[in-house]
């Protein structure tokens, strides 16, 4: 999940604490389709766009998909996450370029899309870069 750290930080998903918050706003289809098979309970990489380009957390489904209250249309969803854990040392996206592994990702092939999956050879591939 992709966010600018100055409109919605991993600081700031940390201080909504066990509640969480709204992942709303999310305005392309493919990634409203992401959303839609979230599940609770899923796990998901909280990467900072724009600034920092960077793996810098994980977050966590607490509320599965729902219409998203900041869509006038009706036509998106979002789903509510919560606060895991903030990486020692955040993922860039020049060392997920970088491994040959990683090059069938989303967040490489389709720069642009907010909301991806992850699959669970590459999570763990991650989660070793990141030393989680």
């Amino acid at each position: 999940m992709k966010s600018e750290p100055d409109v919605w930080s991993i600081d700031q998903q940390k201080k909504a604490g066990k509640k969480g918050a709204s992942w709303d706003g999310v305005r392309n289809y493919q990634a409203a389709k992401n959303l839609k098979t979230m599940k609770k309970g899923d796990q998901c990489f909280f990467y900072h766009s724009n600034i920092g380009k960077e793996i810098v957390g994980i977050v966590e489904v607490i509320k599965e998909y729902y219409l998203d209250k900041t869509d006038q249309s009706g036509r998106f969803v979002a789903v509510n996450v919560k606060f895991i854990k903030k990486l020692k040392k955040p993922i860039t996206l020049e060392e997920i370029k970088k491994n040959k592994q990683l090059s069938h990702l989303s967040l490489i092939k389709q720069s642009r899309l907010s909301v991806m999956p992850v699959d669970s050879k590459s999570w763990k591939i991650l989660n070793k870069i990141g030393k989680i």
